[in-house]
Formats: C-alpha cells, sequence, structure tokens
C-alpha cells in the first residue's frame, strides 16, 4: 500500500463486537483470563498491552517501514527511552543543533549516570567521523534540525555510525515518514514526538521509537516501556492513531504553505535571513531534495535587528499564535534562544515558525503587517 493508504487503513479493524469502522476506546486496566489461564483477547493488563496502544504502534511501524514501534507518553519519555537503554560509559555523538531537550538530557540527566556525550555539526561528515570513539553506542541525528532547520545526510551518517559499531538514531518529528524515510537510508532507530504532526491539532502528547529490525534494541525498549510504565493513555493512542488518518493530506499543505511563506519572507526588507530548504539557496537544499520528498512545514527567518527586533515582530502577529510546539493545523511563531537558555544556538534575531493550514495570503498579510511594526519599534 502508498502511504496515504498506510495512514487511514493501517493497524485498524472493525471492532469485533459492533463492526463499528471507528475504534472504540478501550479503557480497562486489566483483562479476563480464561479457564485455563491464558489470556483470550491478546491482553493481560494495561500496563503491558491495551489494544488502542497496539493499533498506533501497528500503523507506526508501517508508515516508518520498520518491524516495530514502541509508543511512549511523550516525545521526550522516548528520547530519554533510547538513552537509558545505553550503559554507563558508553558514548553518544549528538547534532549540535538538536532539540535543546534532547540536549539537556545528555548534558544533565545522562551525564550524571556515567554516559558521555559528544555535540557536533552533522553538517560536515568529517567532523562526525572524527568525533566517533571506541565507546561510541548511539549516533543521534536530527534533519531538518530544530531550530536552524539545517539538513543532515542520513544515509552517510548511519554508515559511519555502522562502522563504528554505533546504532543510529533519527529524530523524524518535523519531516515524518510523509516525507522522509530514515529507516530505508540505514538508521537504525526512528525518534518520534507524536504531539505534533502525528496528532496534528495540538491536543495529545506522545512519543514514539521505530526499529528497523528486532533485536536487542527493541528488546531493551520493550522493557523500559513496560518495566517502567513509560506508556500513553488509551485516548492519547487514540487521538494520535485518529490524527495519522489525516496526516498526508495536512502535510501537503502544510509543505506547500511554508515554501510561499518562505519565498515572502526571502523577499521581505526586514528579513535578514530565511531557514528553509526549500529555497534553491539554502545550504541544505541539494541534499534535502535527495532525501525528501518535501521540505516541510517548518521555517526560521533572522529579523532584521537583534532581539528586541525579533520580539516586535512576534508580538505584533494576530492569526499566528505566539506559542512553542508544532505539526498542528494552526500556525505558531517562537522566539526559540528564549525558550532554550544559555546553550541555544538560535541567533537572537530568530523567530521559528510552524506554519499551519490557514490561508497563506493570511498569513503573508499578518507577517507583513508584523515586519513592518517590528521596524518601527527597532528604530
Amino acid at each position: 500500500m502508498r502511504m496515504e493508504t498506510l495512514a487511514v487503513k493501517s493497524g485498524l479493524e472493525p471492532d469485533d463486537a459492533s463492526k463499528a469502522i471507528a475504534p472504540p476506546i478501550t479503557l480497562s486496566t486489566t483483562f479476563e483470563r480464561g479457564e485455563d489461564g491464558s489470556y483470550p483477547g491478546g491482553f493481560d493488563y494495561s500496563r503491558s498491552g491495551n489494544p488502542n496502544r497496539k493499533a498506533l504502534e501497528a500503523a507506526l511501524a508501517a508508515l516508518e517501514g520498520g518491524a516495530e514501534a514502541v509508543a511512549f507518553p511523550s516525545g521526550m519519555a522516548a528520547t530519554f527511552s533510547v538513552i537509558f537503554s545505553l550503559s554507563p560509559g558508553d558514548h553518544v555523538l549528538a547534532a549540535d543543533d538538536a532539540y535543546y531537550g534532547t540536549g539537556v538530557l545528555l548534558r544533565e540527566q545522562f551525564a550524571e549516570r556515567g554516559i558521555e556525550a559528544t555535540f557536533v555539526d552533522m553538517a560536515e561528515l568529517g567532523a562526525v567521523r572524527a568525533a566517533m570513539r571506541p565507546n561510541t553506542r548511539l549516533v543521534w541525528m536530527e534533519t531538518p534540525s530544530n531550530p536552524l532547520i539545517r539538513v543532515s545526510d542520513i544515509e552517510a551518517i548511519a554508515g559511519i555510525a555502522r562502522d563504528g559499531g554505533a546504532l543510529s538514531c533519527c529524530d523524524n518529528t518535523w519531516a515524518t515518514p510523509l516525507l522522509q524515510r530514515p529507516l530505508e537510508l540505514g538508521a537504525d532507530l526512528v525518534m518520534h514526538s507524536t504531539t505534533k504532526y502525528f496528532g496534528g491539532h495540538s491536543d495529545v502528547t506522545g512519543g514514539a521509537v521505530i526499529v528497523r529490525e528486532p533485536g536487542e534494541a527493541l528488546d531493551a525498549l520493550r522493557k523500559i516501556q513496560t518495566d517502567g510504565g513509560l506508556i500513553p493513555s488509551p485516548f492519547d493512542a487514540w487521538l494520535t492513531r485518529r490524527g495519522l488518518e489525516s496526516l498526508a493530506p495536512r502535510m501537503a499543505m502544510h509543505c506547500a504553505n511554508a515554501l510561499e511563506l518562505a519565498r515572502f519572507l526571502d523577499a521581505h526588507p526586514g528579513v535578514a535571513r530565511v531557514h528553509y530548504p526549500g529555497l534553491e539557496d539554502d545550504p541544505g537544499h541539494r541534499l534535502a531534495s535527495r532525501q525528501m520528498s518535501d521540505f516541510g512545514g517548518m521555517l526560521a527567518f533572522d529579523v532584521v535587528g537583534g532581539r528586541d527586533e525579533a520580539f516586535a515582530v512576534a508580538a505584533a502577529v494576530k492569526i499566528i499564535a505566539r506559542a512553542t510546539s508544532l505539526g498542528g493545523t494552526h500556525s505558531l511563531i517562537e522566539h526559540r534562544a528564549s525558550i532554550e537558555g544559555p546553550t541555544t544556538r538560535a541567533p537572537e534575531n530568530l523567530l521559528r515558525m510552524s506554519v499551519g493550514l490557514e490561508h497563506p495570503e493570511d498569513l503573508k498579510e499578518d507577517l507583513a503587517r508584523a515586519l513592518a511594526h517590528g521596524v518601527r519599534q527597532g528604530h
């Protein structure tokens, strides 16, 4: 089946009892045993399994082309679980402009546990090779990156990790499997914050890791999920699975709107630079054209001026919401440096934007008014 069909159909079967097309939400925490002590329904206790979580995991594995998916209650829980599966003394090589929460985990939580981390510019393959160590066990990619929207070569980095005896994991949240397929490019694991494009409506939190093939990594993630109780609720799993059904048309609109806004901003005198791989002069354009089918719904732009001008622009929008997160139907804008703190890679004049499904002309008019206001405020 093609991706659009997989997004709608995978993981779903008509309900056995009612034959309902939309699956019921199974809230039960426990399941009846048969007279012989077995579990004829396939479930024993909600921490180890639930019909809604099973359907979501099956759908995510199908979309990414993996052997299995392991669902978690948040994207950070998914990231945490991958790193937690390592041992003290292991080394992680991570992108220096990955999501700041990933850096917080590695610099703070896991450094105290004896797991070392090195952060490199993964757009430079030589830097990746040079940073590999004999004890490197995980190479963590994020492409396009957050918030600078830089593009890394998944196939090449996965090969470097493999040659060094390490697993490679790609955070594919921004691209989704509709635009980019890391497992097909050689990655061992794919991580998603399902909160974002999969849920699609800014009303459910979740995460997942999809594995390319069964083995120790999958076994470790299942054990962490079950033993640690790191599970999404049935309703959250149901909402996320429902969001997948509209993923394909939503992503097409996100991408089309983002490209139109990127071109508008690129020509605006109040903008110093636009970060978006769909622009032909973007440093990541050629690589993104090769490993992605479209360029995504996220962009960032540097306002002419500094922090004050960026805040003035963000304060002046009316249609676009000033809020964290991404991937929902409504457009969001935020000043990333003030969110991320002292370790940020974001310039003080950078605004990150999640482009939603509003009409692009309304979004352009909103940004034009805000940029004009920001220029006046700066002078």
